[in-house]
């Protein structure tokens, strides 16, 4: 397998007024000359249909609050602007409470992995002429489009099931792939309309997605059941179907199931739970790291050998209970990325309050940063920073891939998870008001 950059929007410049009465003299028509009372209009109908030149950001969802900041990509990481990824809660929430089994989910999402709090905002991307952010939002079971101009939700797609989770955007950015929770099911949906493309089954709560060979082919990691108590290694079995499933990302038709339970047995690491968390592959998709439930390290997994290579152990936090019903959602570790040359991972300890990279070829870990229930970690626009979440202090930190260390923090809002690369106007600093 090989794996695509994925392409980003081309900058390219409206035509001007001249080449505009070029092109229709060239066409055999005279253009229609405005009046002074329809020039506004004609002026608004062109900026809508030419595409607007694009600055690169950073999406941060912030889970509780139900907003969306937009941060630069690089450098300073300064705050431009702020999005309600929320604007229609009155009427998801009239919905919710007029149906019995919509309240029970719904709740059951507050007092499970929302810790207490409603979950709003989950996973986010841009299109790909940065008008729009296509979010997940589990709490509401749906994915919605919604224009960062206006605030205004473009089109709106309640997922099978009770919950959404983690996405993913194809190569081209022209579709979406989002995780139904409770349905085990993976929609696919047209960026720009929200109409389904298809859909596959998963195994027990499906979690992370990657489309790997140029979007070839979309992977889920199903994580099982991660909202009760039952935490032992003896009670395992209570957790469910837990595996990857490969399918064509076009026809959706499942091309391989990978059960990890074996691989890891076979690596003598029963010990260690099957449920996948986040995942980084290399830049030639040779290999795949993940993280599991439970554990203070990651794994190594050769993709075309397809068996586990390497497992690295990595510290404790002395101050972290090793009681694993205290670990949210049973993520001990959760977050991870690789830098654009493949020599260095970023790993979330989130359980353990710190962030670290480690060398890929030796997995020697380097600094240890402090930081707050980091949650989600991924690369700067300019690949030179790992930029985690810290959802412990409503925070974004940036450190440094070459030394390890700590570059800056940025306030956020309220509990930051994901952090997603977009794209948005160049003049943008956030949706109208008034």
């Amino acid at each position: 397998m090989t794996r695509s950059s994925t392409r980003r929007p081309h900058r390219r410049r409206a035509f001007g007024t001249a080449a505009l009465i070029a092109a229709g003299l060239t066409a055999g028509t005279l253009p229609s000359v405005p009046g002074p009372a329809g020039a506004a209009e004609v002026s608004e109908r062109a900026r809508q249909a030419a595409p607007e030149e694009l600055k690169e950001v950073f999406f941060v969802g912030n889970n509780w609050e139900g907003t969306a900041d937009v941060i630069n990509s690089r450098g300073d990481y300064a705050k431009i602007g702020r999005i309600d990824m929320i604007p229609d809660k009155k009427e998801r929430l009239r919905e919710i409470y007029l149906n019995p089994v919509k309240l029970a989910f719904f709740l059951g999402i507050r007092i499970g992995p929302g810790e207490g709090h409603d979950q709003y905002v989950d996973d986010m991307y841009t299109t790909k002429d940065g008008r729009s952010v296509v979010a997940s939002r589990p709490s509401f079971a749906d994915v919605v489009s919604i224009d960062v101009r206006s605030g205004k939700i473009n089109w709106r797609f309640p997922v099978s099931g009770f919950r959404s989770d983690h996405m993913a955007v194809s190569p081209d950015g022209t579709q979406v792939a989002v995780s139904s929770s409770t349905a085990n099911t993976v929609h696919v949906l047209d960026m720009a309309t929200g109409k389904e493309a298809g859909d596959f089954k998963t195994g027990d709560k499906p979690h992370e997605n990657v489309y790997t060979d140029g979007g070839e082919y979309l992977w889920n990691m199903a994580i099982g059941e991660v909202n009760t108590d039952m935490d032992a290694p003896w009670q395992d079995f209570t957790k469910g179907d837990r595996r990857i499933t490969v399918a064509d990302a076009k026809t959706f038709e499942v091309k391989k199931i990978i059960d990890m339970r074996e691989r890891l047995d076979a690596f003598g690491r029963k010990d260690l739970s099957d449920a996948l968390r986040p995942v980084a592959f290399t830049p030639d998709e040779s290999k795949m790291y993940f993280q599991v439930s439970f554990f203070n390290g990651f794994v190594e997994y050769d993709v075309d050998a397809d068996r586990i290579t390497r497992v690295k152990t990595l510290p404790k936090n002395p101050q972290t209970s090793d009681d694993r019903t205290t670990f949210v959602n049973d993520s001990r570790h959760h977050g991870m990325s690789m830098s654009p040359r493949g020599d260095k991972l970023c790993i979330a300890g989130t359980m353990d309050d710190y962030v670290t990279v480690v060398n890929r070829e030796t997995l020697q870990e380097g600094p240890l940063v402090t930081a707050s229930k980091p949650y989600w970690a991924t690369v700067s626009g300019d690949g030179k920073h790992c930029v985690v979440s810290e959802s412990g202090t409503d925070q974004v930190t940036a450190i440094d891939f070459a030394t390890g260390r700590k570059v800056v923090s940025i306030p956020v809002g309220d509990h930051p998870q994901r952090v997603r690369l977009g794209h948005v106007p160049t003049d943008w600093t956030g949706p109208a008001t008034g």
